[in-house]
């Protein structure tokens, strides 16, 4: 009995500094804690999360003020079935901000612009880039268009890390669970699997350019997983995704504004 403890303790040790805090979180899920999620409700959460993005995608909005109804379907689709599936324990995933929380979040997300800027710079010299154009037009939508803008954008980066986390933790499980590979493994292989995910469903948004979506979309994916695997904390990516997003598009938007005037 001994014996099997130490080994299952060495088989699922952490990994690195790098990757994780020196603390008592660990991830929800996949090893049964607090509770196991069978592979049928995973695949639901899964439909849940295409399902959201569809909504976000078809639902026809002529500015930010309209948008608010497919950003918040986005959002509210997958979490309703997340709770749904995982019942009380859908709250695993939102831990409580600790000091550390927060000066996480900060440091992923600057790192996040960091990593962009310098694989985006690579990427447009070699194959081009297509420029995101949220914020056209926001200037002149005056006060409501751009308070709706950062609502709903916060809105829907909580969603956009639903729509990574969940399948995170859903690959997570079914790497450990089901074929019995290493937690570090799964950890591993999942962050890599989230963000070819996360970087397919930004094709149509950069003109199908592959290496912009996978490149520069998915290598900020990895910082942002990367805040999540470090804190066991979606508020923590969140967080981290809405500076790296919110301080691009102010820029955008102020310098459009110091041009107009």
């Amino acid at each position: 009995m001994t014996m099997s403890h130490t080994t299952d303790h060495t088989r699922d040790r952490r990994l690195g500094r790098f990757f994780e805090r020196k603390d008592d979180r660990d991830f929800p899920f996949y090893n049964g804690q607090p509770v196991e999620i069978p592979t049928w409700k995973w695949i639901v959460i899964l439909v849940g999360c295409v399902a959201g993005f569809a909504a976000l995608l078809t639902i026809p909005a002529e500015n930010n003020v309209e948008s608010l109804l497919p950003r918040a379907l986005f959002t509210g689709i997958m979490l309703v079935v997340f709770i749904v599936m995982a019942r009380t324990h859908w709250t695993a995933i939102f831990k409580k901000l600790t000091g550390g929380d927060w000066l996480a979040m900060i440091v992923y997300g600057v790192l996040t612009l960091v990593v962009s800027f310098i694989i985006g710079f690579v990427v447009r010299a070699v194959f081009g880039a297509t420029g995101n154009t949220a914020t056209d037009g926001l200037a002149a939508g005056g006060a409501s268009e751009i308070i709706a803008f950062y609502v709903g954008t916060a809105i829907q980066l909580l969603g956009e890390e639903l729509f990574s986390i969940l399948p995170f933790l859903a690959v997570m499980y079914l790497l450990h669970a089901k074929l019995k590979l290493s937690r570090g493994a799964s950890i591993l292989i999942a962050w890599f699997v989230v963000s070819a995910w996360f970087g397919a469903a930004h094709l149509s948004t950069y003109g199908w350019n592959f290496a912009q979506a996978f490149l520069v979309i998915g290598g900020a994916r990895l910082v942002l997983t990367l805040a999540y695997i470090r804190t066991k904390n979606i508020w923590v990516s969140t967080g981290a995704h809405i500076i790296n997003d919110w301080a691009g598009f102010t820029f955008f938007l102020v310098t459009t504004t110091a041009l107009v005037v």
